[in-house]
């Protein structure tokens, strides 16, 4: 049993449901959509990232026989033959991944049986939310620095061994240079960096005597952690090595500050390197950073050249969760609509158009039923699976990062900083608007005849 594709990995109520579905007849078409009801504080958008791994997921879904000998302890033989057979035949709306989007956006749309559809929930919720929540944390660094090497650091400090190798994908598919995690560059193709720790130096008697060992191991990637004593110290130990190597035809590529205060570190140690000759060697700073560190970093202008953003990233220190939803909103053909209290639903199945100005940015969104008649703008929900089977390739990470970096022209400047700014503008729809009424209008009638006793 592989658990990070297992079936399983659901909320037990899924198989409870799905027992009743069976038993009750109840398979025919439902259509879930995944959403987000509001940003999170200090965010003024959300990237959408993880589809990738919903469709793999979906496209490999089947149950073991060990998965089934469990199961079979604790539901019926009907569902467990259901179950034997069980492949997804449904289809997949999405936002492709990078797109911004914002609050009541179905970012996700399910169409399949019943059971199929019901049955994925808790996985799809667990893939995208992820994903989503680390990208949409990691454009804000893109675009506090968008010319700076930015590598993911964050793997030793996340949240299990999966969401390291995930943020490492939605961070470089948000605009991040590279991750310092190995599998995710074997994975996803992710250019991956990384030097030396502390220990390095420390297990050496001699400061320069580590500094020389390493160069004369990785000539072509001799970026050296000068923090582990005194920084300026050894920098200048730095320049005395690159003049010992010259000989040998070896360079050194930069330095990694990882403690103290960085601006004034980097500012000093610049001076050195080129005091020293090295112009182009680089500093690159590590410890604790965001996006907030970064951008004072810079307002400072500490003549760094790359971040390494580790934990705060990882884990999305200050949103590590988006108030998202995956809901019924048509079932056997009728439109649904949840009513609870501060958590209402639009019924039907949606399509996002986007207006954009004359300049070419975001201009505002616009909610509206796939079936009505086409809003003004660009539709932004796309079909990628239907039956089951995808409708094109695979794209590359690369491509999709690409997609990222160019989908943030669009913003308006204001929402490219780090202050919250106006809600962006989005607008429901009159002919959604007046679905929804006739739902509750329907449900309020039914009810009354049920609750009122007659007269």
């Amino acid at each position: 049993m592989n658990p990070i594709s297992s079936p399983l990995l659901a909320d037990l109520y899924q198989f409870t449901m799905l027992q009743t579905y069976l038993e009750q007849n109840m398979q025919q078409t439902a259509v879930f959509e995944l959403f987000v009801r509001k940003l999170p504080p200090g965010r003024n958008f959300l990237v959408a990232a993880g589809l990738e791994q919903v469709l793999e997921f979906l496209e490999n879904l089947q149950f073991s026989a060990e998965e089934l000998d469990w199961l079979a302890t604790r539901f019926p033989p009907q569902v467990i033959d259901y179950l034997e057979r069980f492949r997804f035949e449904g289809d997949v709306h999405a936002m492709p991944e990078g797109t911004i989007f914002f609050p009541d956006e179905p970012m996700l749309r399910i169409t399949a049986p019943m059971p199929q559809a019901q049955l994925v929930e808790s996985r799809l919720i667990n893939l995208m939310h992820f994903e989503t929540l680390i990208a949409s944390k990691a454009a804000r660094s893109v675009l506090v620095a968008p010319d700076k090497l930015l590598v993911d650091f964050g793997m030793r400090r996340a949240h299990g061994a999966e969401a390291g190798l995930l943020a490492a994908r939605a961070s470089y598919l948000a605009g991040f240079s590279g991750t310092a995690t190995v599998l995710a560059g074997t994975l996803y193709d992710i250019p991956v960096f990384g030097t030396m720790a502390h220990s390095f130096i420390q297990a050496h008697d001699d400061e320069s005597e580590a500094f020389e060992h390493f160069a004369r191991s990785h000539p072509d990637n001799t970026i050296l952690l000068i923090d582990t004593y005194d920084t300026e110290i050894a920098a200048h130990k730095a320049v005395a090595l690159a003049n010992k190597l010259k000989a040998d035809h070896i360079g050194i590529q930069g330095v990694r500050l990882d403690s103290g205060d960085l601006a004034a570190h980097a500012k000093n140690v610049r001076q050195i390197l080129d005091d020293g000759g090295l112009h182009g060697a680089t500093i690159f700073v590590s410890g604790n950073l965001d996006e907030y560190k970064l951008q004072a970093l810079l307002a400072a202008s500490a003549p760094i050249d790359g971040f390494g953003i580790g934990t705060a990233l990882g884990i999305s220190i200050d949103a590590p969760a988006l108030d998202c939803a995956y809901k019924l909103q048509e079932f056997a053909g009728k439109p649904r609509r949840k009513r609870s209290e501060g958590k209402a639903t639009w019924p039907g199945r949606k399509q996002v158009y986007r207006l954009f100005t004359d300049d070419g940015y975001f201009g505002g969104d616009t909610v509206a039923l796939e079936d009505d008649d086409p809003q003004p703008g660009a539709p932004l929900i796309q079909p990628f699976m239907r039956a089951g089977k995808r409708l094109q390739p695979k794209p590359s990470l690369h491509e999709l990062r690409q997609q990222t970096l160019a989908s943030y022209d669009g913003l308006p400047s204001a929402m490219t900083t780090l202050e919250t700014v106006n809600a962006y503008p989005i607008t429901i729809s009159e002919a959604l608007k007046a679905l929804a009424g006739q739902l509750d209008q329907a449900q309020f009638l039914h009810d009354q005849k049920i609750v009122l006793p007659e007269k």
